[in-house]
């Protein structure tokens, strides 16, 4: 994998990768791609809309949002493969979703996506976000590459 921090770099990538913007870009930084896998980071806020009534007085990230950092980082990933192919890679199914521990605001995490399979522009991944070395959540995530509009 190479190394890719910088982070004002890291996340021009990101959004030259994705169409993703705040407040639903869910990726702080790349610190490491190759052509089957990835690795990003996100430090969550206390402030990000999805823990200000999740829960009021304990604030937790939903475990979707964590499925969401997952897919974004997948589809940073499959950019880079299908990049001048006219086409965005977007989710198209989540599968096997677990999580196995609670992530709070202030929390960074760190989210490796590997691809397994593709079959034409089909492509399947297994991802894993973890917090402080400790496995969060793992899920399979199947993704296409979806036409481009204009």
């Amino acid at each position: 994998m190479s190394d890719a921090s910088g982070s004002n770099d890291s996340l021009a990538r990101i959004q030259a990768a994705i169409p993703h913007r705040p407040p639903m870009l869910l990726l702080d930084e790349i610190v490491e791609q190759s052509e089957q896998a990835i690795h990003c980071r996100k430090q969550f806020r206390a402030d990000e809309f999805f823990v200000q009534g999740h829960y009021p007085g304990q604030p937790i990230v939903p475990g979707v949002i964590l499925c969401e950092c997952a897919a974004q980082a997948s589809a940073v990933l499959l950019s880079a493969l299908v990049e001048g192919q006219g086409g965005v890679p977007v989710l198209t199914r989540i599968q096997d979703a677990r999580f196995k521990r609670i992530v709070r605001p202030g929390d960074t995490i760190d989210i490796q996506a590997t691809l397994n399979d593709r079959l034409a522009n089909a492509f399947y991944l297994t991802a894993k976000v973890t917090v402080e070395g400790k496995l969060a959540a793992r899920v399979d995530l199947s993704c296409a590459l979806a036409e481009t509009e204009g």
